[in-house]
C-alpha cells in the first residue's frame, strides 16, 4: 500500500473535511430508528470501561431520544460497573438492558451490534479492527475510540472498512476529540489560511506520569492477566506512543495536511521496569519527516514525578503556533507580535461535541462524518514511531504500512496463550533498539 501523502493538498483537504464535519453532507436512511415509525435511536456499547461508560453518558446528554439496549465486554464485572452508574442517572426511560442483552466474552460484540442503530466501540484498541469491521458489515452508525489498531495489519483492515462505511453512508466519528475542540478548529483554520506561512517544523508532546496497574490475581490465566492490564501489552494497546500520543501526532498531520514519509527515533524502559509493566517502553523520542522535508519532533514519556507536558508547537515561515488541550490556540509572528489568541472562556467540552454533532447528523438523516480514514493514518503514524523506536533504525511509511507482523494471538479464549509470555522470573521480553526487528 503506497504512501497517501503524495496526494495533492486539495485531495487531503477534501478527505479531511469530513473529519471536522460539514463539507460533504449526503442524506441516508437509518435502518431501525424511524423505519418503524419511532424516533427512538437504539444504542449499544462495546467495551464497558471508563471511556465506553463516558461515551454513553455523552450520547444521552445530546438530548435526543436515545435508548441503551445492549452492552458487551469480555468481562461481566466491567458490564456491571458500567451499567450501575448509567442506570442510576438515567433510569429505565433511557436504559433497557436486561440480562439477556448483557453479552460477555470475546465474540459478545457481534450480538450487541445486531440490536443497535448506533454503536460505541470502546474496547482496547487491539480489538478495534474486528469491532469496526463488524459494525460496518451490519450497517451501523459508529462512534469509536482512538487508536483504531495496534499494527499495520489492523490499519489496513480499518482503511478497507472505512471505504465501505463511506459507500454505505455510515457516519463514523472517532475519539480524536481535538477535531471537535474549538481552539484547535479555529487556530488550525487560521494556520491553513496562511496565518503563520508555510509550516516548516514542529514539536508535539505527551509527557506525564503514566497510568494504572492491576495486580496479578491468583488463578488468573495469562490471557486474563494481559486483558486486565491491556495497557502494557502491544497486541492490546500498541504502547503509549500509540494509545495516548496519537492525539498529538494527529494534530501534526492535521496542521501539515499530510502524513510523514519516514521516522527515526529512540526509546526504552528507564523508570517503569517492573514485572507488572509488561513489554511497553516508558519513553519514545521520534523525528517524523514529511514529503516537503518538514521535520516534526515527537516526545512522549511516562516518568512519575517528572514535569508533565501535553501540547503542540509549530513553526511557519511567518511565525509560530501553540496549541493545547487546555483551550490554548495562539499565533504570533517571528517578533512575538500576537496574530491570534483563542478565547479560552466557555468553550464546549469536545468529548460532548463529538456526540452532539454525530447524533445531530443521525437525527437529520445526513451522512456528515467519515473520520475513520484519517484516524487510521494518524494511528499508523504512531505505529510508525513505535517501529522506529523499537528497532532503532529509520523506517519509511511504506515499509511500516506493508508490514505483515501480526501482534494478535492466534486464538482468543481464556485458556489461549498470547504471543508475548513472561520468563521464569515473571518478566516480559521487550524491544532492544538496534537488535529488535519490527517489520
Amino acid at each position: 500500500m503506497k504512501n497517501p501523502i503524495n496526494k495533492p493538498r486539495r485531495d487531503f483537504l477534501k478527505a479531511s473535511a469530513l473529519v471536522t464535519g460539514g463539507l460533504i453532507i449526503q442524506p441516508f436512511h437509518l435502518p431501525g430508528a424511524y423505519a418503524t415509525g419511532s424516533d427512538e435511536i437504539k444504542l449499544a456499547v462495546i467495551g464497558c470501561g471508563g471511556r465506553g461508560t463516558g461515551a454513553v453518558f455523552q450520547a444521552f446528554e445530546t438530548g435526543h431520544n436515545i435508548k441503551l439496549v445492549a452492552m458487551a465486554d469480555a468481562f461481566r464485572d466491567r458490564i456491571d460497573k458500567s451499567y450501575e452508574p448509567i442506570f442510576n442517572k438515567y433510569g429505565k426511560e433511557k436504559v433497557d438492558v436486561p440480562e439477556e442483552r448483557k453479552f460477555v466474552g470475546f465474540d459478545a460484540y457481534k450480538e450487541a451490534i445486531k440490536l443497535a442503530d448506533v454503536v460505541i466501540l470502546a474496547a482496547p484498541p487491539g480489538f478495534r479492527p474486528d469491532h469496526f469491521e463488524e459494525s460496518v458489515k451490519q450497517g451501523k452508525q459508529i462512534f469509536m475510540e482512538k487508536p483504531v489498531a495496534v499494527d499495520a495489519i489492523g490499519i489496513r483492515r480499518v482503511l478497507a472498512s472505512a471505504e465501505e462505511a463511506k459507500r454505505k453512508k455510515l457516519n463514523v466519528v472517532v475519539g480524536l476529540q481535538r477535531h471537535y475542540q474549538s481552539n484547535y478548529r479555529e487556530t488550525i483554520k487560521r494556520i491553513h489560511d496562511g496565518g503563520v506561512g508555510d509550516i516548516i517544523g514542529g514539536q508535539v508532546y505527551w509527557n506525564d506520569g503514566g497510568v494504572w496497574v492491576n495486580a496479578r490475581q491468583p488463578g488468573q490465566t495469562e490471557m486474563e492477566y494481559q486483558m486486565r492490564n491491556w495497557y502494557y501489552f502491544n497486541w492490546l494497546c500498541g504502547d503509549h506512543i500509540v494509545e495516548q500520543h496519537v492525539h498529538n501526532l494527529d494534530v501534526a498531520n492535521w496542521v501539515k495536511n499530510s502524513y510523514p514519509v519516514k521516522a527515526y527515533g529512540t526509546g526504552g524502559r528507564q523508570v517503569r521496569t517492573g514485572k507488572d509493566h509488561g513489554e511497553i517502553f516508558d519513553h519514545h523520542s521520534v523525528t517524523f519527516t514529511y514529503s516537503d522535508g518538514t521535520v516534526i519532533f515527537s516526545e512522549c514519556r511516562h516518568f512519575p514525578g517528572a514535569t508533565n507536558r501535553v501540547d503542540e508547537r509549530f513553526q511557519g515561515t511567518k511565525g509560530n503556533a501553540y496549541l493545547s488541550a487546555g483551550n490554548h490556540g495562539i499565533l504570533t509572528d517571528w517578533k512575538g507580535k500576537e496574530i491570534y489568541n483563542h478565547n479560552r472562556e466557555n468553550n464546549p467540552n469536545p468529548y460532548q461535541v463529538e456526540h452532539d454533532e454525530l447524533f445531530d447528523a443521525i437525527v437529520k438523516g445526513e451522512f456528515r462524518f467519515a473520520d475513520a480514514e484519517n484516524a487510521a493514518k494518524s494511528t499508523m503514524t504512531s505505529i510508525l514511531g513505535r517501529y522506529a523506536t523499537y528497532s532503532g533504525r529509520e523506517i519509511t511509511w511504506d515499509e511500516a504500512l506493508n508490514s505483515n507482523v501480526d501482534l494478535m494471538p492466534e486464538r482468543l479464549a481464556w485458556d489461549a496463550r498470547p504471543k508475548v509470555l513472561p520468563n521464569e522470573d515473571g518478566f516480559y521480553p521487550y524491544a532492544v533498539p538496534g537488535k529488535t526487528k519490527v517489520i
